[in-house]
């Protein structure tokens, strides 16, 4: 028997809701909802070990579903990863 596998929630957490870009604001990188927190910084700290809890309490502007928007977005990012042949590694 395999393991099946788990369906996403939230259709990769509907991340296009809660991650906004704006030219004029932290560089135009992805933000979420608005704020000048950037997805890249939520993923540096959740692979700097903290946890969703923690990251919440240092920064109480987040909610728990703006950090699993953070990791869809990456996802979706990763998904639609197009590698240039003959270009570096």
């Amino acid at each position: 028997m395999t393991p099946r596998r788990r369906t996403p929630t939230l259709a990769l957490t509907d991340y296009k809701s809660r991650i906004t870009v704006e030219p004029g604001k932290r560089g135009g990188k992805p933000c979420i909802r608005g704020l000048r927190i950037t997805v890249y910084d939520v993923l540096d700290y959740l692979a700097s070990g903290m946890t969703e809890a923690e990251i919440v309490a240092d920064f109480p502007d987040l909610e728990a579903e703006d950090i699993r928007a953070c990791l869809a977005f990456a996802a979706d990012r990763e998904r639609t990863f197009v590698a240039v042949p003959g270009r570096g590694a």
